[in-house]
């Protein structure tokens, strides 16, 4: 009996928060579309009437919390452009900080055409003409 309240409960607080949600970005969105110009920040596309679904508000500290009245921290993206810089920022989150091109490598100490100048000189035929006399 008290496992299926316990689980009522969880459902019921899991909704309301998923609700509240829901509400405060549509708020904040409203007010980005007020105050802000219909076009992409990224491609610069425009949108208006039916298209308008297409544009997103973005966070640019990417904390979606972090809403001021003027708009500083938003800027409107279409989904293509929204879905491309997270998935930006989730491979660098992902790929390694190592530098493999700032990574001291070995030196090479053999010259392979060290002495090619000696093998490709042409030897002085004076020499061999003076002890032909």
């Amino acid at each position: 009996m008290a496992a299926g309240y316990w689980r009522r409960f969880v459902l019921i607080c899991f909704f309301e928060f998923a609700a509240r949600e829901k509400k405060m970005k549509q708020e904040y969105r409203n007010q980005a579309l007020k105050i802000l110009p219909w076009i992409c920040a990224k491609c610069c596309r425009e949108f208006s009437g039916k298209k308008l679904h297409e544009l997103t508000v973005h966070h640019k500290d990417h904390d979606y919390k972090n809403n001021p009245a003027d708009g500083s921290n938003w800027e409107l993206l279409c989904i293509y452009c929204h879905d491309n810089e997270h998935s930006r920022s989730l491979e660098a989150q992902w790929q390694t900080s190592h530098d493999p091109d700032n990574v001291k490598k070995p030196v090479a100490t053999h010259n392979p055409f060290g002495d090619l100048k000696k093998l490709l000189s042409v030897p002085d035929r004076t020499d061999e003409n003076d002890e032909a006399e």
